[in-house]
């Protein structure tokens, strides 16, 4: 029987070897993209399954790298496009070209208030 600590422990090893393996697969994405588009959308499903079952959270940067929408993969300028709003909030726009489905990202900070 292994004890509350030690469990804590194993836990936190997993979650260590799980990012790093998702880094792993993204830096892959990166070299792979350009050839193989499928094989670097496999890679990109295998890193989003590896932190839900370890419970890791994407850093943004990665997150920001698939569509929400259709869950493929995007990068910009070549299946994207991104571009700058200042209609309501200052906000950054991505347009993903293979489900036309958009995302936006304010531009403010949060935490400041406008007066």
């Amino acid at each position: 029987m292994v004890n509350r600590r030690t469990r804590h422990r194993l836990r936190r090893e997993n979650k260590q070897i799980a990012r790093e393996r998702i880094s792993v697969l993204f830096n892959r994405v990166k070299e792979v993209f350009s050839e193989e588009p499928q094989l670097a959308q496999y890679y990109v499903n295998l890193a989003k399954k590896i932190g839900m079952r370890y419970k890791v959270k994407l850093p943004i940067e990665l997150r920001r790298m698939s569509c929400k929408h259709c869950k493929s993969l995007i990068f910009p300028g070549i299946n994207c496009r991104i571009r700058i709003q200042q209609r309501r909030e200052p906000h950054v726009v991505i347009t993903c070209f293979n489900c036309g489905g958009f995302t936006r990202i304010p531009l403010r900070n949060r935490g400041i208030s406008s007066r």
